[in-house]
């Protein structure tokens, strides 16, 4: 079983607005709700591969109730954990103007809620694989990603970590079984600016020399770069195709690499698979279907 966690999930209510004007009343001309936040997208596109899950998540109010609708419809089995105050955010995305995102903060989690989160992990057994993704909010330690995989060490759990920052660099002594920093992310870890896959090398390498067991780096329309402990070392160019939504790319990634590695059990098929996939999302209106995974993987060589 594939378990994720989201501590800050959201709908995304993605919009577009022509001829924007700033100060002024500006009308959509289309507008797309979405469950959001990292967790939950790798386990829409992994539901969406066939491949089994359940997704862990903190939710408040009237929107934590829409979010979790929309989780069961997208057949995911959910793990909710029902905060008693607050209300879970939404995320606008203006779609029209690119990049451009007002991203809400979230409610607060107290020590009662990751006490309830503990014991829904508690129940993932050896050979699961659980996937740490996502901003979690303001009120949390840094330090809640390594506290989890502290508690679940020598128990043959496969942990995937997509975040940044302290959240990710704090993980790497626990040795997870795949990071995914975008070049961005990366440099910012080692105060350097990275923008070619050559460039990217030795500094996923170093993530490996600090505990990561696979590394892929994302570099959006330039590809990816993977990185193994095992001494792989794979650039790959991004498939061609007309970008439509980027929103959950990275997550797609996430997904398709974990989906592609269960299958096979081999790396560089997950890493085909991971960049297929995250190139789906980003070529569809929303996270990829299995169709459309399965077109672009054959265009990966």
């Amino acid at each position: 079983m594939v378990y994720t966690v989201t501590f800050n999930p959201c709908l995304d209510y993605i919009v577009t607005v022509d001829d924007f004007k700033l100060g002024l009343t500006n009308r959509t001309s289309s507008e797309l709700i979405l469950p959001g936040g990292k967790g939950i997208n790798v386990s829409i596109v992994l539901s969406n591969l066939g491949i089994e899950n359940t997704a862990i998540y903190f939710s408040a109010g009237f929107v934590g109730d829409e979010i979790t609708r929309r989780v069961l419809e997208s057949g995911i089995k959910s793990e909710e954990i029902k905060l008693s105050k607050g209300c879970s955010r939404i995320n606008l995305k203006l779609k029209s103007i690119d990049g451009t995102e007002i991203n809400g903060a979230g409610p607060d989690i107290s020590e009662e809620d990751i006490r309830a989160l503990y014991e829904k992990l508690d129940m993932i057994q050896e050979g699961d694989t659980l996937v740490l993704a996502g901003s979690i909010p303001k009120t949390m330690p840094k330090t809640i990603y390594s506290e989890i995989m502290e508690r679940l060490m020598g128990r043959g759990i496969r942990i995937v970590v997509d975040a940044t920052k302290d959240l990710l660099v704090n993980v790497l002594k626990y040795k997870p079984f795949l990071i995914k920093p975008n070049n961005h992310e990366l440099g910012e870890i080692f105060g350097v600016e990275l923008k070619t896959k050559e460039e990217v090398i030795p500094y996923a390498g170093k993530l490996l020399e600090m505990g990561a067991e696979n590394v892929i780096v994302s570099m959006a329309g330039e590809g990816a770069v993977f990185v193994s402990s095992k001494g792989d070392i794979y650039l790959r160019e991004a498939p061609k195709g007309k970008l439509v939504n980027g929103v959950g790319a990275g997550d797609s990634m996430v997904a398709g690499f974990i989906a592609g590695y269960l299958k096979e059990n081999d790396l560089l098929n997950a890493f085909r698979m991971g960049l297929a996939t995250g190139s789906a999302s980003a070529f569809s209106e929303y996270l990829a279907t299995k169709e459309e995974v399965e077109k672009v993987f054959m265009t990966v060589e």
